[in-house]
């Protein structure tokens, strides 16, 4: 390996270790935030109440665990629903997801094991497939971007698997069960196993076409691909976005929250009236 190969690993080795240190900085900023209001919350009934109706809610519509709900279980149909339901009647081409005809394209960097990317998939992107791909406005392109997966092979792997899903349409679905049954970060959770566990909950996904394409050369191309045009951009974090007219020049998008898409929605709309 030449000496320029190595800077380019030492680089990307210190950008996921960087993007974790950064993320683990937000999540502990968070946690104290959150025990500081929940000191100046009042303890009684309501809040009892309140505290299990929220881990009930978790528990029927999240990961956390080693594996996935098993299909048929009351977790995975919940959100087999969900996840139907959002992307029913959305074009889906390889990694795309929305009308090739979209006047705007939003290019959305992640990982699969990103719990941010996770917040996101939870929060603000609900909501700009419903107003905005849905009506034929928005095309959305999902780009792979190690940050969260400590493994290389693991994230080449995991990544493969939905882009093999890809190819029979079927990208955003695997993309969008994964984020919802995401187990715990650095837990070792993504084996074959998972992988197939999420892949047996996409409806009308051919099983045996999945697995025999998921070692596709391809793939990895792809991957590598969108690591140096992530590299270009200047992003070591994940989820990161690019916004643009579709088929011309993209821009970063600054977002102020994940979960609130009122920063995409004036992205998009300023991209519409340009």
């Amino acid at each position: 390996m030449s000496s320029a190969e190595n800077e380019e690993d030492l680089t990307r080795k210190q950008r996921r270790e960087q993007a974790r240190a950064d993320r683990k900085a937000i999540e502990e900023a968070s946690a104290a935030d959150a025990a500081r209001r929940k000191r100046l919350t009042r303890l009684g009934v309501v809040v009892a109440v309140v505290v299990a109706a929220v881990v009930v809610i978790l528990i029927a519509t999240s990961g956390g665990g080693s594996t996935p709900p098993k299909k048929g279980s009351t977790g995975a149909k919940h959100v087999e629903k969900e996840v139907t339901t959002l992307l029913a009647g959305i074009p889906q081409s390889g990694a795309s997801l929305g009308s090739s005809k979209a006047p705007v394209t939003l290019q959305y960097y992640g990982d699969l094991e990103c719990p941010i990317c996770k917040k996101f998939t939870l929060g603000a992107l609900s909501s700009l497939i419903q107003h905005w791909v849905r009506e034929g406005k928005l095309r959305i392109e999902y780009r792979n971007l190690e940050t969260a997966t400590r493994e290389p092979e693991t994230f080449k792997s995991q990544q493969a698997a939905a882009l093999a899903a890809g190819t029979q349409a079927k990208l955003w679905n695997y993309i969008e069960t994964f984020y919802h049954e995401q187990g715990t970060e650095d837990s070792g959770y993504v084996t074959e196993q998972y992988l197939r566990g999420i892949a047996e909950q996409v409806p009308g996904l051919n099983l045996a076409k999945w697995t025999s394409e998921r070692t596709k050369p391809e793939y990895a191309s792809q991957i590598e691909s969108d690591a140096q045009a992530a590299n270009a951009a200047g992003f070591n974090g994940t989820p990161s976005f690019l916004i643009g007219h579709t088929g011309g020049a993209t821009k970063t998008l600054e977002y102020s929250s994940l979960e609130d898409p009122s920063s995409f929605n004036n992205a998009i709309e300023q991209q519409l009236k340009a």
